[in-house]
């Protein structure tokens, strides 16, 4: 099954909305999708999990790509809006201590514009 993504800039933040389930089958094809959508001008990345009810350890590996990639001087990267099935997932990987996590959209928007 297909990963769905749709991206958005808000406030010169690019915005992945993700849709479904992330694991070893469309991993790489949100890989894909990803860098296909980010360009040199993005300084901030949002992961938007609301719709995604699970994810692999091929997702989070996604996930950690895209942590490194905004992890330089002025940059920043956040997902938001966990499920409970998927943030058990990131806290039991450890990722909670890696990642910036928050609870909406628009709280990972505040964040980073005041960060």
């Amino acid at each position: 099954m297909a990963i769905d993504s749709q991206f958005e800039r808000k406030e010169e933040i690019l915005i992945g909305k993700l849709d479904g389930r992330i694991d070893t089958i469309n991993a790489e094809e949100l890989q894909s999708q990803l860098d296909a959508e980010i360009t040199a001008e993005d300084h901030a990345l949002i992961l938007d999990f609301e719709h995604v009810s699970y994810i692999s350890s091929s997702g989070l590996r996604v996930v950690l790509r895209m942590a490194k990639k905004f992890n330089e001087p002025g940059k920043r990267f956040a997902v938001c809006s966990l499920s409970g099935p998927v943030r058990a997932i990131l806290t039991m990987s450890g990722f909670n201590q890696l990642i910036s996590i928050f609870e909406s959209q628009s709280a990972a928007i505040s964040d980073i514009k005041n960060g």
